[in-house]
């Protein structure tokens, strides 16, 4: 495919995604142009069928960022309309709770002056304020190859392309796509993203030390009963039905017109092959803690998707010939916060600031250092810092100690302006490698679904809105097919039918129990990408299917 002719675009800047990273560059790439008295043009590829159709969090959103990008975003009619009112966070036992002092954390912690929302929503807004500048938004153009030049920089990626059947042949819809070529190609995919993969691989952007580390958030929206709905209210929790050693907790927001935002997040470095961060989710909603915010309503959305958790010691060389890595392609979620689409727009603001300049200076394709020089001094990197050590304590520790020590040590670099006892500390083993052979643990017997409070992975995907063309050829691919039964099977008890929160993965029998077979329903997929993360033995590439597939969020 990469040598077949196609049409090309030329513009300044390419971006691929339009999730807060993506847009916020390109908004602001046309504020400094603007300023500047000078044209540029920008183009923003979503592969979503629509401007947030894959956009998940929480989300409660710290608005530094957007203050800085929109500083009138109030008065625009963003759509943050539910300011945090009360913040609570619980210590979960199997059937009672306990709460932690607010004091006793670090202020960092404090959602004062944070909003709750739907970023999909959010993305939405920021894409209309993106095209009233004149900047090309496409959705359902999945960009599926980067290009390169005769120099080896990125120039470029192939986006749009449609109708090849699951033979790897034409159909008679078939579109070969088109090269949208850039001064400068900014990579916004979001975790996990495809591309970024690639190139992080290919110009070496990645060290060995500090792997980027990964949790996956499931999450459910709510319309609850007027009378339980409690606007501005937050509660997070630690704890059942995890065990102290595997690092996870839960999230719930009041916020809009009687939603309930009630999710959970396991870190995907745990051990036991038997856990399904699903049913930990579904079971997490039957604590009387949990239960009270949302019985007697009805569930309205599902969703899932990975978070990067690596922080500080995890962020990649962010800049290389032709390309930068912004937003959550990078990973700057601060873990302990449970927030990222703040440093998502302001490493993209950073990005676009840079690339300007350059471009304004008849610069183009090479690296970006002046986003490499912003970030290192920047309010995203001081965020990250001073936060460094909670994941690996947590990892070390398990969630109690790690918890209370981590706390100490964010209280440490609070004060001490950045300086921690405990220096920085390493994240070791990626989290496929941290999973440990079924042998050394028991199956888990999880709670059956009572399609009242709890639910199957089933009923679950149908609420995603996810669809896929189903002729196309597999975007869940397979290094080597014989792996799943040769190797994961009697190893790992196959953990991708348990890990994956849509059902993708399957081991079929035959009629007698026998002769076990690995299936893939790609058409489940939410895109998630736990699966490219998770799998022991890393034979599960992820790669983009056509534009416009996947799930279509609302309100999540």
């Amino acid at each position: 495919m990469s040598e077949e002719a196609r049409d090309a675009m030329e513009y300044d800047v390419v971006i691929v995604g339009a999730g807060p990273a993506g847009l916020a560059a390109a908004i602001r790439l046309k504020q400094v142009a603007a300023e500047a008295g000078a044209e540029l043009s920008v183009a923003v590829l979503e592969k979503g069928a629509e401007v947030g159709a894959h956009v998940l969090s929480g989300a409660v959103i710290d608005p530094c960022g957007l203050d800085q990008l929109i500083p009138d975003w109030r008065e625009k009619g963003a759509p943050l309309t539910t300011p945090v009112t009360s913040d609570e966070f619980k210590i979960l036992g199997p059937s009672g709770a306990a709460g932690l002092p607010t004091f006793l954390m670090p202020p960092l912690m404090n959602n004062h002056g944070n909003y709750i929302g739907s970023l999909s929503n959010l993305t939405k807004w920021l894409a209309g304020e993106a095209e009233a500048l004149g900047v090309e938004v496409y959705p359902g153009m999945a960009a599926s190859e980067a290009i390169y030049d005769e120099s080896g920089a990125l120039k470029g990626v192939v986006a749009g392309v449609f109708g090849i059947g699951k033979d790897g042949e034409k159909k008679p819809d078939y579109q070969p796509g088109m090269e949208l070529h850039g001064k400068y190609v900014f990579i916004a995919e979001g975790v996990r993203g495809s591309l970024a993969k690639v190139l992080q691989k290919k110009f070496e952007l990645r060290g060995e030390d500090n792997p980027q580390k990964f949790g996956i958030g499931i999450k459910e929206l709510w319309e609850v009963p007027a009378e339980k709905h409690k606007p501005g209210a937050v509660v997070h929790t630690v704890g059942w039905p995890l065990d102290d050693a595997t690092g996870g907790g839960s999230f719930l927001y009041h916020w809009g017109d009687r939603y309930v935002s009630v999710g959970y997040v396991v870190h995907l470095n745990y051990k036991n092959p038997y856990l399904s961060p699903f049913d930990i989710f579904q079971q997490h909603k039957l604590h009387p803690e949990i239960k009270q915010h949302i019985e007697g309503g009805k569930r309205i959305a599902y969703g899932a998707r990975a978070i990067t958790e690596g922080g500080f010691q995890s962020v990649p060389k962010l800049a290389f010939p032709g390309g930068v890595l912004i937003g959550c392609s990078a990973g700057f979620v601060n873990v302990p916060r449970i927030k990222g689409s703040h440093n998502a727009i302001l490493t993209g603001m950073m990005a676009a600031e840079a690339a300007f300049e350059a471009i304004a200076a008849g610069r183009q394709r090479d690296t970006l250092e002046g986003y490499e020089e912003a970030y290192r001094n920047s309010a995203v990197y001081k965020d990250l810092h001073r936060v460094r050590n909670a994941k690996p304590l947590l990892t070390r520790l398990g969630t109690f100690w790690g918890g209370v020590v981590g706390m100490a040590d964010m209280w440490t670099t609070t004060l001490l302006g950045g300086f921690s006892f405990l220096g920085t500390l390493k994240h070791g083993k990626a989290d496929y490698a941290a999973l440990e052979p079924a042998s050394k643990h028991a199956p888990i017997a999880y709670p059956k679904p009572d399609g009242v409070l709890t639910f199957d992975k089933l009923s679950s995907v149908y609420l995603s809105n996810t669809n896929h063309e189903e002729d196309q050829p597999a975007h869940l691919t397979l290094i080597d097919p014989s792996v799943p039964i040769r190797v994961n099977l009697p190893e790992y008890a196959e953990p991708a039918t348990r890990y994956c929160p849509a059902g993708v993965y399957e081991v079929l029998y035959d009629e007698k129990g026998g002769n076990p077979r690995f299936q893939i329903n790609a058409q489940n997929c939410v895109h998630c990408k736990t699966c490219d993360i998770k799998d022991p033995s890393q034979n599960i590439n992820w790669v983009t299917p056509e534009g416009g597939g996947g799930p279509n969020y609302a309100n999540l």
